[in-house]
């Protein structure tokens, strides 16, 4: 067990590795010498958003349909693993801290980066369809609900310029005619979602790269919180809805991932204490080397 644990966790956070290793270089060095590109990658984040992880969602749906109406306990998962802790969270005070600012890091975890490889790893490539689930239903609620608490007047209808909904929508729809779909756009499809998951894990190394960690205890605080309301959360929705036990796994995972860096860049945004939030995301990745070991193990084992 702990040979097939170091297997499934190792590879995820090798690339993370590599990207920070890359990224501190490349931030370390004189002004002067660097080469002239985009040290921040914000173009390469930008194409990932925009093409390569739709490409994912859409192929991905295709090759592992899914069926909403017997889905819905998953989807409705989904959501409540995401509300409640939100629900939660809001009742509760950190010094310092602001309830949205709290509230935020609790409900959005780092479901693309770190949560899709290790599900894949962890669960096998045939839940990819159930994963590609979870992912979308984080981001719809995150560019709508979630801006809409930094922002009232922001996040109304955000969530409709998010490409991974339309892709969903279409992987959704075209998934019972697959037959009518010529090759190329499939193996296209395919091709460019490949490069999404690497190419995330990489991004993550090199935005945990250019911070610092700052507001220690605090930080430290939070995620325990973080780790403990979303312990709560699943218990609850589990016990009130009729989960397989592959569908337990995948959202026993989602619940106990760290904060998403994207967390950060809205706050930055929206100026809602972003480098509390910084702090919080960074030592959440940081801890994740820990927790998700032992979660992955815990779910093998007793789910």
């Amino acid at each position: 067990m702990f040979a097939t644990l170091l297997n499934i966790v190792i590879p995820v956070f090798a690339v993370v590795a590599v990207g920070f290793v890359i990224g501190r270089r490349q931030t370390s060095r004189p002004q002067s010498s660097r080469p002239q590109t985009n040290s921040d990658m914000s173009f390469v984040n930008l194409a990932n958003v925009l093409v390569f992880c739709p490409a994912l969602v859409f192929s991905a749906l295709i090759e592992h349909p899914v069926q909403l109406s017997s889905s819905w306990p998953l989807i409705v998962a989904g959501v409540l693993v995401i509300i409640v802790p939100g629900a939660i969270l809001f009742g509760l005070r950190v010094k310092g801290l602001e309830r949205r600012t709290l509230a935020m890091g609790g409900m959005f975890r780092n479901t693309g980066n770190i949560g899709i490889p290790l599900m894949m790893l962890a669960y096998g490539d045939d839940k990819m369809g159930a994963i590609i689930i979870l992912f979308v239903l984080s981001n719809l609620v995150h560019f709508s609900l979630g801006l809409f608490m930094l922002s009232h007047t922001a996040g109304r209808w955000q969530w409709l310029k998010n490409p991974l909904v339309w892709a969903a929508l279409l992987g959704l729809g075209l998934a019972e005619h697959q037959a009518m779909l010529p090759d190329f756009v499939l193996t296209s499809s395919q091709l460019l979602g490949q490069i999404a998951v690497p190419l995330m894990l990489f991004a993550l190394g090199v935005r945990l790269a250019q911070g610092e960690i700052g507001h220690l205890g605090m930080a430290l605080r939070v995620n325990l919180i973080y780790l403990a309301v979303g312990a709560v959360s699943f218990l609850l929705v589990a016990w009130w809805l009729p989960l397989s036990t592959d569908w337990l796994q995948l959202l026993a995972l989602s619940v106990m991932l760290p904060p998403a860096v994207l967390n950060y860049l809205l706050c930055e945004q929206y100026q809602c204490q972003p480098n509390k939030m910084a702090s919080i995301v960074l030592l959440g990745n940081v801890m994740s080397v820990v927790t998700i070991p032992a979660v992955i193990y815990l779910t093998l084992i007793f789910i």
